[in-house]
């Protein structure tokens, strides 16, 4: 079923019964050409552009829960691609290419919102770093506006401007960066992929690997073992737990990232805004809550739920750039597991068992890189080579001393 308006018409005349699952509930076979452990936003758009670009059919995502349970549905539904270093500018860029069409090329509305996104700094140190970042960005053919305070006053009149500490001096704004509707992705990407005949199966962990000679030939799961040529990992916050399976030892520690919404309010903010004394973003949602987050939680955990010493430090952000949001009331929160990488950039790489492949160590970018994630590694799974936005995301990187860190914080992945 294709969704159009003269759909959404025609069935309302006829008492919305002609509706059908968005996709099937699909039991496993014994075997497939490629599996895919982690039915994820990653792992979704992996399997659909395996389906669509490279002409794979024969394909099963294995999920060991529901759709839409994980990280995709767990985060602030930020898209950007406003980086500084050659190895993830032309990625994310070409995830944010891919934003820009996804809706038209999946036939689902995920509510792209190319709002804007403003990283704003309260010091010369914090400028020069915001002027040689978006240089860098328009040299690669990105968009960047330098903001001075005056520009940034007549866009968010109601920020603090004068405070003593912190004030602000002006910002780095990408125009084209926004929101999506993260669960809407995760559905379009498993609707649009089982169209092309791919397998989605709910409540299907992998608890072991099938290898022989060096090379994966299946997986175990608590639905019985499944028979595969290639394996593709795309587990997020569990990369490490499942690569152990395989005897493999990631160079990724897992943290939880909390998030947070308030009650519906009247529309107030225009785009995304990042505080540059301290880890804190924002931005509204269509509902009218405010959506924010901050910094991890600094403790290693596979748990999605975090603890009230990062509610306050997100909560202390937020009030020392917008004093007013202590007046609005907190809704809910919730914690994803983020597999966060020792140079805080990911891997799309081979791994040392043949067959075998890793999608891992998204840190915060996992969500903005859906995408570009699923078609860069479903290029590296048909083909067995990088695509060439992605060269850069080896495993090997950090071995080699080719790291590719964008916040200067060394190997440290609790401060990435």
């Amino acid at each position: 079923m294709r969704y159009s308006a003269f759909r959404l018409f025609t069935e309302a005349l006829r008492g919305n019964r002609g509706w059908q699952p968005a996709w099937r509930d699909a039991a496993p076979r014994r075997a497939y050409d490629a599996v895919i452990v982690g039915g994820g936003g990653h792992g979704l758009a992996t399997a659909y552009y395996l389906a669509k670009v490279h002409g794979l059919r024969d394909i099963a995502v294995l999920e060991k829960g529901w759709i839409g349970g994980g990280n995709i549905g767990r985060n602030t539904t930020i898209i950007r691609s406003n980086y500084l270093l050659p190895g993830n500018t032309p990625f994310y860029e070409w995830s944010l290419k891919l934003w820009e069409g996804l809706e038209q090329d999946i036939n689902y509305n995920a509510m792209v919102s190319q709002r804007g996104v403003l990283n704003l700094h309260h010091n010369d140190a914090q400028r020069d770093a915001n002027v040689r970042r978006g240089n860098a960005m328009r040299l690669q053919g990105v968009d960047a506006e330098l903001l001075d305070a005056q520009d940034v006053r007549r866009m968010l009149p109601f920020l603090d401007f004068d405070n003593a500490r912190f004030p602000i001096r002006g910002g780095l704004l990408q125009p084209r960066g926004g929101t999506v509707r993260h669960d809407a992705v995760a559905w379009g990407y498993a609707r649009a992929a089982d169209r092309l005949g791919v397998d989605i199966i709910q409540n299907c962990e992998v608890t072991g690997f099938r290898i022989q000679g060096g090379a994966v030939t299946g997986v175990e799961t608590t639905r019985g073992p499944i028979a595969a040529r290639k394996v593709g990992l795309a587990c997020a916050g569990n990369s490490s737990r499942v690569a152990a399976l395989a005897g493999l030892k990631l160079p990724i520690e897992s943290h939880v990232l909390q998030a947070f919404v308030t009650e519906g309010l009247k529309p107030l903010i225009p785009g995304v805004i990042t505080f540059g004394a301290g880890h804190f973003y924002i931005s509204q949602s269509d509902k009218g809550g405010l959506v924010f987050g901050g910094d991890i939680d600094g403790y290693n955990s596979y748990a999605q739920r975090g603890n009230l010493a990062t509610v306050e430090d997100v909560c202390e952000g937020g009030m020392a750039l917008m004093p007013m949001i202590g007046r609005a009331r907190l809704l809910r929160s919730w914690g994803g597991i983020m597999d966060m990488s020792m140079d805080g950039s990911p891997i799309i790489d081979h791994t040392p068992v043949e067959g075998l492949y890793l999608n891992a160590g998204w840190c915060y970018g996992g969500f903005k890189a859906t995408p570009g994630s699923g078609w860069c590694f479903a290029h590296l799974m048909a083909r067995d080579e990088h695509h060439p936005v992605a060269t850069a995301y080896r495993l090997d990187r950090f071995a080699a001393g080719r790291v590719i860190d964008e916040k200067g914080q060394g190997p440290h992945p609790n401060r990435h």
